[in-house]
């Protein structure tokens, strides 16, 4: 009885806790409402004796369910529920090989465990819920052979009355059945995953597919919709042929003639040798005009008509268009899967789809121009947007990032083999990818940059730096010792557009006045607030953008958060990398478009995907939720009813009121009719001599080239030096020059015809300053620009002006043989003649 009281009074001054395993430490930190106990019998009932009531054996308690536990308990645990005689000191000992743990008693003397004192204190070292002080049940839970030997643990859950317990473990005795129970700890220590419930993956699967059928059938019924209006627009398939051609007009009838050509070589390889030392299309030039115009589609589209004998079937300029119909569909498809990405849900796919439909004309241009390069390149960029939107998710798993990786590089390499200006926009790329790994959000197994010792990022970012540097001075250095003149017009057209560089330069000024090269229009803005798009873009990007930068600050800060997992209750949209690498580069590319209106076909697809994700995403509006402290109703229950109604309501408002003019567009007859054109292709392939060369606008030129093969003085492509110099001498036509200078010029370049627009020497342009004419007496001196526009003397008048007359001394040079209402044909004299 004293020995008993002594103990209680020392276990208020000391309080002795049993000590836990590491594992079961975790669990009971992150468990906030633990399992009711259930009460140990048989065995544990057996041990405590018959010592009377007041001596009477404590009873044990573990957490329950105890059937779940039982199967991922240790083998002492397994055994002591069973009541094993050789676990019954691993309950308190923590001796999972059934060896004797020793117990130090007063003076550091060693009793065995079958000690009367050692039985007393065992009694009292586990109290139970009718014998224990603290009113508390306590858990009791064996410790692995693996985990320490010697712990001391206290807190609220553990606390016992008694002394510290001081354990140590005796070395464990050589048996099978030790070793079988050491086998069956480490197979029941091994987590194993949970699978998720029959009706979640049915969930998950139905949800995919429906998403998976919706956009592809978005991206077909985009392509049939563009087929059935290019048929109504031209009546294109009531046409001839050369009709047909005559509706590709400028640098479209260039890469279509290429086409006719590859389908006319006898051979494929002969076909690409042709191409790429051709000298049949420019006078005195021979071009690799698969390498200077991107004439890989061409190649490709070839390829496959012949492969696949559809030339017994279909006519190729319908498989050529079809095959650009069909790349319009894909890129449907991607923009739809990017928004379905970003926001978890299809419906965001079907409004980007639906606006982007609406705002067709300022998102492509197909519908004026098919062979366009960008028209090829642009969905394979956006399969590679959709790609690398899916490799920065965090819940990706390993497969999807491969799959995702290996999209990402296969679309990226098609990208550029399309369009000859693709590096532009993969260095807005690159640009958008390093400031997303400098700002540290993103996933630090995908960029590979935060990852490793400090002195390993050091490394890699000096790594980095140093490929930079090599990369510019090898640039440099190269094109000090080679000339290199390419794309060497756009660092002045750069010049002259921000004002750096003022020029009289005939090239530069005529680019400048470029529809497409020119500010955007207040048009262009109005037409996408009238459909809604800018003002929820403006919105969706400015809770994005503060949501990033306020996660950047906060990690600036050295701030982290208890949660690795970012859940919808949390309102951080924008720690989500993804997020972050579209508002950067949405950001990148509005600022360009802002400067340029061309970049708008580049901008205005994000746009629509940017905003569809936003106002379909719960998390955006939980963000929202998250900054104005909303009270008064349930953050997360409005943001999943906003996220539905919103583009719901949207939607059906788009439907209502621009669904009949999509429709009256299909039902509306159109034609295309240009006699003048057609019966000057026919004169030419009639009476012009096979290896005549004729001189003209580029423009006309292009379509002289597809309708009638003949070769041509210029070509309508700005990216070569040597062609923009050749377009800018043969505009002298409409210039106030002398037909000895016009004749020099065009018998420079062996031309034998000369064509002249009555629409060009006749231009009544609405920009003041941007006719050609214009353009020309600026480049010449004819005009001096000062209290308002006065022409300087000349001597001559304007060329196309003064040939049409028909007196000396032009009719020496020149010799009218074709005349209509649009065209002007000159044979240019190889004999002088000259009459008074």
């Amino acid at each position: 009885m004293l020995f008993c009281a002594l103990l209680r009074q020392i276990a208020k001054v000391a309080e002795g806790t049993l000590g836990l395993p590491r594992f079961a430490q975790a669990r009971r930190v992150g468990e906030q409402h633990p399992d009711p106990p259930i009460r140990l019998r048989g065995a544990e009932r057996a041990r405590t004796g018959s010592r009377g009531r007041r001596h009477r054996r404590r009873v044990a308690f573990l957490p329950r369910p105890a059937q779940a536990r039982r199967r991922n308990a240790p083998a002492a645990l397994r055994s002591r529920l069973s009541g094993s005689r050789a676990a019954r000191g691993d309950a308190v000992g923590g001796d999972t090989g059934g060896g004797r743990v020793r117990k130090w008693g007063r003076g550091g003397r060693e009793r065995p465990w079958g000690s009367r004192g050692a039985r007393r204190r065992r009694g009292r070292e586990a109290p139970g819920p009718r014998g224990s002080r603290r009113g508390a049940p306590v858990p009791v839970e064996t410790m692995a052979e693996e985990e320490v030997s010697h712990v001391k643990i206290t807190g609220p859950e553990t606390e016992i009355a008694g002394p510290t317990v001081e354990l140590r473990q005796r070395k464990k005795p050589k048996s099978s059945e030790n070793k079988d129970s050491a086998k069956e700890e480490k197979i029941s220590d091994t987590p194993v995953p949970e699978r998720p419930p029959k009706y979640v993956l049915f969930q998950r699967f139905a949800k995919i597919f429906i998403g998976c059928l919706a956009a592809v059938t978005s991206g077909m019924m985009y392509a049939l919709y563009l087929s059935a209006y290019h048929e109504r627009k031209f009546w294109f398939s009531n046409r001839q042929e050369l009709e047909r051609e005559i509706t590709f007009q400028g640098d479209s009838a260039i890469y279509y003639s290429y086409y006719k050509d590859m389908l006319k070589a006898p051979s494929f390889e002969r076909g690409v040798y042709e191409l790429t030392h051709n000298n049949k299309t420019v006078s005195l030039k021979t071009i690799n005009a698969v390498q200077q115009m991107s004439l890989y589609p061409e190649l490709i589209a070839s390829v496959l008509y012949q492969a696949t004998g559809s030339n017994e079937i279909i006519e190729p300029v319908y498989f050529y268009i079809g095959i650009v119909f069909g790349l319009q569909g894909i890129y449907v498809t991607a923009l739809f899967v990017t928004s379905w990405l970003m926001s978890g849900t299809w419906l965001a796919g079907m409004l980007t789809v639906a606006w982007f439909i609406i705002n067709r004309l300022d998102t492509t241009r197909i519908e004026y121009s098919i062979p366009l390069r960008e028209n090829w390149a642009l969905p394979y960029f956006a399969c590679q947007v959709a790609a690398l939107t899916g490799y920065l998710k965090s819940n990706l798993n390993t497969y999807g990032e491969r799959f995702c990786y290996l999209l990402i590089s296969a679309s990226t390499y098609t990208f550029m083999m399309m369009w000859e200006y693709s590096h532009y926009l993969l260095f807005l790329q690159a640009i958008s990818l390093f400031l997303l790994d400098s700002f540290s959000v993103e996933l630090s197994d995908k960029l590979n940059v935060k990852k490793g010792t400090f002195i390993a990022k050091m490394i890699k970012v000096i790594n980095f730096y140093l490929v930079c540097i090599l990369t510019v001075t090898l640039n440099i250095i190269m094109k000090m010792f080679v000339p290199h003149k390419e794309n060497g017009h756009m660092l002045k057209f750069l010049e002259a557009k921000f004002g750096l560089n003022m020029t009289k330069n005939f090239t530069m000024n005529w680019l400048l006045c470029q529809e497409s090269l020119q500010t955007p229009s207040q048009d262009f803005f109005l037409r996408l607030t009238q459909s809604s798009l800018l003002p929820f873009y403006i919105l969706v990007l400015i809770i994005c953008f503060l949501s990033v930068m306020q996660v950047i600050f906060w990690r600036i800060n050295g701030k982290k958060f208890l949660k690795e997992t970012i859940t919808l209750e949390d309102g951080r949209i924008g720690e989500r990398p993804e997020i972050t690498y579209h508002v950067i580069h949405t950001i990148l590319l509005g600022s360009l478009a802002l400067i340029i209106e061309g970049l708008k076909y580049l901008w205005t697809p994000y746009v629509c995907t940017l905003a569809a994700f936003g106002v379909c995403s719960p998390e955006l509006w939980m963000t929202l939720f998250k900054w104005l402290r909303l009270r008064t109703v349930h953050p997360v229950l409005l943001a999943l009813i906003l996220s539905m109604a919103v583009p719901t309501i949207i939607g059906l408002s788009l439907w209502k009121e621009y669904f009949p003019r999509l429709m009256t567009e299909l039902t509306e007859l159109q034609e295309f009719y240009d006699p003048d054109t057609v019966e000057l292709m026919t004169w030419i392939k009639r009476q012009a001599p096979v290896a005549a060369v004729f001189a003209g606008s580029p423009q006309l030129m292009g379509v002289i080239k597809l309708c009638t093969g003949w070769m041509v003085t210029s070509l309508p492509l700005y990216n070569d030096d040597d062609l923009l110099k050749r377009n800018e001498n043969i505009y002298q036509i409409y210039s106030k020059r002398s037909a000895e200078d016009i004749y020099k010029i065009l018998t420079s370049y062996k031309a034998n015809y000369l064509i002249v627009e009555d629409a060009i020497c006749n231009e009544v342009g609405t920009m003041r300053g941007c006719r050609v004419k214009d353009l020309l007496d600026i480049a010449n001196g004819h005009v001096v620009c000062e209290e308002g526009d006065k022409l300087t003397y000349s001597k001559h008048g304007r060329f196309c002006h003064e040939v049409k007359i028909n007196y000396s001394p032009y009719v020496n040079y020149f010799t009218r043989v074709y005349w209509n209402r649009s065209y002007f044909v000159y044979k240019i004299n190889t004999v002088i003649s000259f009459q008074s």
